[in-house]
């Protein structure tokens, strides 16, 4: 089941997916749903319900895609990003001994555990809307990434658990400023403004819910700019899965529902890695092989 949020008639609305021409909008349909964290609280009552609802939509329920414009599908609770791709890592390294002659090395402790940041939770879009360049960067860049939803709290959830917590999947695109990221680094402390800007977190198109897909999750991703295939890989070649990741972050440390949690950027998903830039007015489509393809455009 495809779930998302968008703009109608003035309104922001909740909405499932009914084929590629027609939503259902939950509240219409009369559910009380105000918007998908309420419907994340809900649980398996809640998807039940949704699921109801799409087997004999009400009249006077539905919407066309052609008259709605895309949010973001939710506004997280909290807002995590790891960095479990080694080709990545390994990348970004290279292309950032050139511009700083620092050397760098991936430390053991990537290896051992999840390695992750909070972000701001506030500055999410949506499909379909322009990202706005920060007036202090001259290198942007894009960052193709996989994320869940996080579907039922808890504290000190083990693997064999974690795979029951996540509600959904989506896609997440974490925009970064790499010449602001890049001084910030030899601080050895963020990310700071190398990722909090307004406009520089992006999710969707939809979340696909849990059940749709087997775990671990191996799905295709990839990049293109300008309709130009940039780079891309697969979900399977995580270092740590995201069972793992809710483990290690879940240690004495309570999760809530409607929390995101990135994946980090696939090896080859972002402009650094291949010694490409943005520029004002591209255009960029991040797929994942069952989510769909997240579309937004800079503006400078």
């Amino acid at each position: 089941m495809k779930l998302g949020t968008v703009a109608h008639e003035g309104v922001e609305k909740p909405v499932a997916v009914i084929d590629a021409d027609t939503l259902l909008d939950l509240r219409a349909a009369g559910l009380d749903i105000r918007d998908m964290v309420q419907l994340v609280d809900m649980g398996d009552a809640g998807l039940e319900a949704v699921r109801d609802a799409l087997a004999d939509p009400q009249f006077g329920a539905t919407i066309g895609m052609e008259d709605v414009q895309m949010r973001c599908p939710i506004r997280p609770v909290q807002y995590r990003d790891c960095l479990v791709f080694e080709e990545h890592l390994k990348n970004c390294f290279v292309a950032m001994e050139k511009v700083t002659g620092r050397a760098h090395e991936i430390p053991s402790v990537w290896y051992d555990q999840p390695i992750y940041y909070k972000g701001n939770r506030m500055s999410f879009i949506g499909h379909g809307q322009d990202v706005r360049w920060p007036r202090y960067a001259e290198f942007l860049d894009l960052e193709l990434e996989l994320a869940i939803i996080v579907g039922k709290g808890g504290a000190d959830i083990s693997a064999a658990d974690a795979p029951g917590h996540i509600w959904g999947y989506t896609i997440l695109n974490d925009m970064t400023a790499r010449d602001a990221q890049m001084v910030e680094m030899a601080g050895q402390l963020g990310p700071a403004k190398g990722k909090d800007f307004d406009t520089g977190n992006i999710l969707g198109p939809w979340i696909v819910t849990a059940d749709e897909f087997e775990h671990p999750v191996a799905l295709d991703m990839e990049v293109r700019v300008n309709g130009d295939r940039w780079g891309g890989g697969n979900s399977r070649q995580m270092q740590h899965s995201f069972a793992d990741i809710i483990a290690h972050i879940s240690a004495s440390e309570t999760f809530y529902p409607g929390e995101v949690i990135g994946s980090g950027t696939v090896g080859t998903g972002c402009g650094l890695e291949l010694g490409k830039r943005l520029e004002p007015g591209d255009e960029f489509e991040l797929e994942i092989e069952g989510i769909g393809v997240l579309k937004n455009r800079i503006v400078r």
